[in-house]
C-alpha cells in the first residue's frame, strides 16, 4: 500500500463542508467518489479540518492509502478530469506510512474576507462578508492581540445539539478546548478588511465566532479588553455572533 498525500483549493459555496454526510454534496465524497473511479477502490480520503458548509480552501490537505500503481503526477491530472471545477487538485505526492491529513498537523492559518465598500461586486459577493457599515477598525487590531497565546477557546467554540456528548468524550479521552495562536491580526487590503490567524488547531466554528466577535469591537458593543473577560468566561453566549462561512478560507497547513 502508498500512502498518498494531496493539496487540495476548492470553492465551497456550493459544498455542504468537507465531510461525507448523507444526500448532500461534500468535497470529501467528491474526492472519494473520484478516487474510486480510478482505482476501484473503496476509500474515504481524510483531510486536515472539516471545513463547513460554504467554507473555501486554498490548501486543504488530505491523505489516503492504495494499492493503485498510477503515479502521483497522473494521479493529479485524472483526478481533475473527473472532479468538478469548483475542486482542484493541485499538489499529489507520496508520503511515509505514518503521515495523516488530520493527526500529524502541527498548525494551520485561516483567512477571513470582509468587504468594506459600499456596493460589494456581484462576482465577489460568494467570497467575502459585505459589511459596508461604520467600523473602528484600530480597535479590532487590537483586540485581535488578546487572543494570542495559549487559551481555553470554548467561548468561542460552535454550540450544537452533539456539544454534551463531545464533552463528555473530550474528559475521558483527556482532551479539551485549549489552543495555541501563533499569530492574529486584521489588515487592509484596498476595499477589504482581513483577518488572518495561525494556531496549532481550532476548534469548530472558532474563527467565525471570533470574527464576529471583533465585529462587535468595531462597532463599538464591546472594547478590546473584553475580548480576554470573554476567553476566561469559557461560555459561548459571551461571545458574539457567528460570521458568515463565505468569507473564511483555510490557506495553509503546516506539518
Amino acid at each position: 500500500m502508498r500512502n498518498l498525500k494531496l493539496i487540495l483549493s476548492y470553492d465551497g459555496s456550493e459544498f455542504a463542508g468537507w465531510q461525507v454526510q448523507p444526500d448532500r454534496t461534500t468535497v470529501q465524497g467528491a474526492l472519494a467518489s473520484a478516487i474510486g473511479r480510478l482505482s476501484g477502490e473503496k476509500v474515504l480520503p481524510q483531510g486536515s479540518g472539516r471545513t463547513d458548509a460554504g467554507v473555501h480552501a486554498l490548501a486543504q490537505v488530505a491523505s489516503f492509502a492504495t494499492a493503485s500503481t498510477i503515479p502521483p503526477e497522473n494521479w493529479m491530472k485524472a483526478l481533475n478530469d473527473i472532479l468538478p471545477a469548483s475542486i482542484r487538485v493541485v499538489e499529489v505526492a507520496e508520503a511515509t506510512p505514518d503521515f495523516h491529513a488530520r493527526k500529524s498537523a502541527r498548525a494551520k492559518t485561516y483567512r477571513y474576507r470582509t468587504y468594506r465598500g459600499a456596493i460589494c461586486p456581484p462576482f465577489l459577493a460568494r467570497y467575502v462578508w459585505h459589511y459596508p457599515y461604520p467600523l473602528d477598525e484600530s480597535a479590532m487590531v487590537a483586540a485581535a492581540s488578546v487572543v494570542v497565546g495559549e487559551h481555553d477557546f470554548t467561548s468561542f467554540a460552535a454550540v450544537d445539539p452533539e456539544r454534551v456528548e463531545r464533552m463528555a468524550a473530550a474528559e475521558n479521552s483527556g482532551t479539551n478546548n485549549i489552543r495555541t495562536i501563533f499569530s492574529s491580526a486584521w489588515t487592509r487590503e484596498s476595499e477589504e478588511l482581513i483577518y488572518t490567524v495561525r494556531g496549532s488547531g481550532f476548534l469548530h466554528h472558532m474563527v467565525r465566532n471570533l470574527v464576529g466577535t471583533f465585529l462587535l469591537v468595531g462597532k463599538g458593543t464591546l472594547a478590546p479588553e473584553d475580548v480576554r473577560r470573554i476567553l476566561e468566561a469559557c461560555e459561548r453566549t459571551a461571545a458574539g455572533p457567528t460570521a458568515p462561512a463565505s468569507g473564511l478560507y483555510l490557506v495553509a497547513v503546516e506539518y
